[in-house]
């Protein structure tokens, strides 16, 4: 497939960066909502990952807030959160039909696949994992703050996708056992939370040994749950996942000799659970948090540090957007701990 066609469903932050980059080798369509793609009359800026800022113009990709822009095409990316996974799944079923179009979804969490083929029976439906964050500095900037390679469902339908998006300049690769690659981000992604209370920079929040070991008892939760369910996790970073969440209770310069790669972010790099109680949007909480603690209460275990960082983010969640409780490394522990 020399040239192939790709909707992008649900372009915000994420969607919009995968998009822009493969616009120069594929025929891309940024499906959205119109707060975000009004932004993009005169080019989207990609910028991040340890490259200047690079402008694509707005000849080189189409926009739409409609489904019906994506039928035709090859493979449709699907990064709505996760709470509008089965909405979109239904818009995209009416819109793509008998279309053995391939759907991929590059959304957090570890049920979305699963809700896209209950839907979707036609087309072929991949799992997919998105390893850094994006945020949308200004009005059509996105930029990328952590680094670390795309990866696809090992599938012979993952082929072409993953060539253009290697020819785009992103790193990209098939796995074969993406679930457990999943489960393995999905532990990673249980600091959004802690990076959104906190209100801090990336950085600036991993640096402080407090905002870790809340982490670390989250991840540790986590792990039990998945043991009990037999449910094995990859290993992502230079650590397998049960040493990761004991490296991150250690003191702040034994933590930065050992990992200094998790620090290896930018000053504006930040959860995008951060962004979203910024503009008043739901956040993932249930997806992440949620989750483990749904996962452990199956198999008559308790995840009391996830169970308060998600009513935390709840009212958070409730508050004026902007307007948030920031928590310091100390108040938020002492939060997770008295719950134990």
């Amino acid at each position: 497939m020399a040239r192939p066609r790709i909707a992008v469903f649900g372009a915000g932050s994420v969607g919009c960066y995968l998009g822009g980059h493969l616009a120069a080798h594929a025929d891309v369509t940024l499906i959205g909502r119109p707060s975000v793609l009004d932004a993009l009359a005169d080019g989207l800026t990609l910028s991040g990952g340890d490259r200047p800022p690079r402008t694509v113009p707005p000849g080189a990709f189409t926009v739409a807030t409609d489904a019906a822009a994506a039928a035709g095409a090859d493979y449709v990316l699907v990064a709505v959160k996760s709470a509008a996974t089965a909405a979109a799944a239904e818009e995209l079923a009416q819109v793509l039909g008998e279309r053995p179009a391939v759907v991929v979804s590059f959304q957090n969490g570890l049920h979305n696949p699963a809700v896209l083929r209950a839907a979707l029976p036609r087309q072929t439906v991949l799992a997919g994992m998105v390893p850094y964050n994006v945020l949308q500095t200004v009005p059509g900037t996105f930029h990328r703050g952590t680094a670390g390679a795309l990866m696809v469902q090992d599938e012979p339908a993952a082929a072409a996708l993953v060539a253009a998006l290697t020819a785009s300049g992103l790193a990209a690769r098939t796995a074969v056992d993406i679930e457990a690659i999943q489960r393995a981000k999905l532990l990673v992604n249980l600091n959004n939370a802690i990076n959104a209370l906190s209100g801090l920079p990336l950085r600036e929040q991993l640096g402080q040994r407090a905002f870790r070991r809340c982490l670390a008892l989250c991840q540790l939760e986590g792990l039990a749950a998945f043991r009990a369910a037999g449910l094995p996790v990859a290993r992502l970073g230079p650590f397998p996942a049960p040493v990761t969440a004991r490296v991150l209770g250690l003191p702040d310069r034994v933590f930065q000799r050992l990992a200094a790669a998790s620090l290896r972010v930018d000053d504006q790099a930040r959860s995008s659970m951060w962004e979203d109680l910024r503009r008043g949007r739901p956040t993932e909480i249930g997806s992440l948090q949620g989750e483990i603690v749904d996962l452990a209460a199956e198999h008559g275990l308790t995840a009391p540090a996830n169970a308060r960082l998600l009513e935390l983010v709840r009212a958070a969640e409730r508050a004026e957007p902007g307007h948030a409780r920031q928590w310091s490394g100390a108040q938020l522990l002492a939060e997770v701990r008295a719950v134990r």
